[in-house]
């Protein structure tokens, strides 16, 4: 009997023990499990590149020294002087192009892409500004944080009639669900981007007509903060999706690909440009299987702006027939 009782209540010490310990140990994994979702989910753009980072070769990173940030500071002042004049007499248009995120060549081959279809498409040569951020332009572009942002809208502002040419803003990073475009130049620290941070420069500097094209995830977020009766603005996404082709190995993201690279360069009007190239991006996710749903790429057009992008593209039609 005596034996009975020692083994019952160790076996119930034992079972109180063990829940003792397994219910804190469950309580923590649920929590950790629960961090990381919610981790992910403000960082749904990036993607865990470690199974393949021991085939890829060493990318180049950036050093900072005395003679870089010297030579940034000459390359800022020639790039500014050498903004070209204005054509008398009619609309001219003028770029920004801006891409922050050094981690990923895809944004460097972009920007560069779309700072040479704005100047070639749009008569708009040495009248576009180009700032990233990349370890192997150090000493050719300029930086795209936000302060060179705001300094390069004010510069752009001081060239233009601010009341009649129209500035075309190019943004391309990855973008995070609060709608901040991501920055990154390590081991420079360069901080976020807000659309606030932008309508404000712009605002500031009393330029009128504006389009505005940001290409990242979530970029929908845009619209309301930028849009205005004198401004178009495009995104590559709305406010709850992904965009698609910012990775490693992309070339270009989808939107820029298809928006600036392929239907820009068959007209002049934003507008038609945008109407063709949305399907071609739905199929293309569809084909690529994208799997949280439509990109959903949107477009808010300022009725006060629509005469001035109309005309622009006439003009531009007739010239180049």
């Amino acid at each position: 009997m005596l034996l009975a009782i020692t083994r019952l209540t160790a076996r119930e010490v034992a079972t109180r023990w063990r829940v003792a310990l397994f219910v804190p140990g469950l309580v923590a994994m649920m929590a950790l499990g629960l961090w990381q979702s919610l981790n992910m989910q403000e960082r749904v753009w990036q993607t865990d590149y470690a199974a393949s980072a021991a085939t890829e070769p060493e990318r180049p990173r950036l050093r900072l020294t005395q003679e870089v940030f010297e030579q940034q500071q000459s390359l800022w002042e020639r790039t500014v002087a050498g903004i070209g004049e204005r054509q008398p007499g009619q609309a001219n248009v003028y770029g920004l192009v801006f891409a922050p995120y050094a981690s990923e060549d895809v944004f460097l081959r972009e920007s560069t892409m779309v700072a040479k279809v704005i100047g070639e498409r749009f008569d708009a040569k040495q009248r576009v500004l180009h700032l990233v951020n990349h370890a192997t332009t150090a000493d050719t572009l300029p930086w795209a944080t936000p302060l060179n942002l705001q300094r390069a809208i004010a510069a752009l502002g001081q060239h233009m009639d601010r009341e009649n040419d129209l500035l075309v803003v190019y943004l391309t990073s990855h973008g995070a669900r609060d709608h901040q475009l991501a920055a990154t130049h390590g081991p420079l620290s360069v901080p976020w981007l807000t659309p606030e941070e932008l309508r404000k420069a712009l605002d500031e500097a009393g330029i009128r007509h504006r389009v505005v094209a940001i290409s990242a995830c979530y970029s929908g977020g845009w619209i309301e903060p930028m849009a205005n009766d004198d401004t178009l603005v495009m995104t590559a996404a709305d406010a709850t999706h992904t965009s698609y082709g910012c990775g490693r190995l992309s070339e270009l993201t989808y939107f820029g690909r298809a928006m600036f690279d392929e239907e820009l360069r068959k007209t002049h009007s934003f507008e038609t440009a945008f109407a063709a190239a949305v399907p071609v991006i739905k199929q293309r996710e569809v084909e690529a299987g994208k799997e949280d749903g439509f990109s959903n790429p949107q477009i808010s057009v300022g009725e006060k702006i629509r005469p001035l992008l109309d005309q622009l593209a006439q003009r531009l039609d007739a010239a180049g027939k």
